[in-house]
């Protein structure tokens, strides 16, 4: 299922991170370099971030109850949510004031063949991590784009390892860069720089992680590849003669929420229109699996209405 592969990556990432962050801050204490200081406070922002994938995950899983009759599915987008304030503030704010800091009063590296070594073992690691995730996506993401991907899916976790992952690579190359040309050159403000680029970075990758989660939020419909099977499993429905209106919204990645309105004969009696709505629900459900809640109303079809 889609939310075992999204738990395999998260998990992934999070062994991944929780390594590097370690070997970063001692590299860190060794060289004085902002950068690797910035990539330290990264990955402890990355392994926070997964923990609370993991967990959001956990929390989902709850029946419904009285006060939340469709379930809890939701907890997941909420939590990616969290997921992009702490990566935007805890990662990307405290770089981008590192690496100002580090540009007005700049100072050589010590030691920096130990910064190289554990960026490089870093690169491997998340390497391993985003080709696990790649691996998982690739699972559910069909023909579509990465981009594409990235926007239309309704699972929240595999676009936030995703975009971490690649971010987290982008940002040890950006390190690597900043500690090499301290190293040619003698000037700490290469090291800076690097270290204000990955605050840029991970600024913008919690800004497109907010603005996506929060649509999710809000409420997002079915694709449209699966409006257009809904539909058709509609109308193959003997009793069925047109579909009025449809309405979509996830309740979480994995549960859809469907209210149609569907018009019958005019001259269907009760027991005829329950059995249509019946065959109704079961097409669809057969066609979309993931349409757990599906509410149909019968009505007779009138042109103006449908306007």
């Amino acid at each position: 299922m889609a939310s075992e592969g999204s738990t395999k990556a998260v998990v992934t990432a999070l062994s991944a991170n929780l390594a590097i962050g370690v070997s970063k801050f001692v590299a860190a204490a060794i060289t004085g370099s902002a950068s690797m200081l910035a990539e330290g406070v990264h990955s402890v922002a990355d392994s926070t971030n997964q923990v609370l994938l993991l967990v959001g995950g956990r929390r989902a899983k709850r029946p419904a109850s009285a006060l939340h009759p469709f379930g809890y599915a939701r907890e997941r987008y909420v939590y990616a949510f969290i997921v992009a304030i702490i990566l935007f503030s805890l990662g990307g704010l405290y770089a981008v004031y590192e690496g100002y800091h580090k540009i007005i009063d700049p100072h050589p590296l010590e030691s920096p063949l130990v910064a190289v070594v554990v960026l490089v073992i870093a690169a491997v690691l998340e390497g391993y991590a985003l080709k696990t995730a790649v691996g998982e996506a690739n699972r559910v993401r069909g023909k579509r784009s990465w981009f594409r991907f990235i926007v239309r899916t309704r699972n929240p976790e595999l676009p936030v390892i995703l975009l971490e992952d690649s971010g987290a690579l982008l940002g040890l190359l950006f390190a690597l860069l900043g500690v090499g040309l301290t190293v040619a050159t003698g000037n700490g403000v290469y090291d800076g720089a690097a270290t204000l680029l990955i605050g840029v970075l991970l600024v913008s990758v919690a800004v497109v992680l907010a603005v996506e989660t929060k649509s999710l939020i809000i409420g997002e419909s079915a694709v449209p590849e699966q409006l257009t099977a809904i539909e058709k499993a509609l109308l193959a429905s003997p009793g069925v003669q047109r579909v009025i209106h449809l309405r979509t919204m996830h309740l979480g990645p994995e549960e859809l929420l469907l209210a149609a309105k569907i018009a019958v004969g005019e001259q269907d009696e009760g027991r005829d229109i329950a059995a249509t709505i019946d065959d109704a629900e079961a097409r669809v459900r057969a066609a979309v699996p993931t349409a757990t809640v599906i509410y149909l109303e019968p009505d007779i079809y009138r042109p103006a209405e449908s306007a």
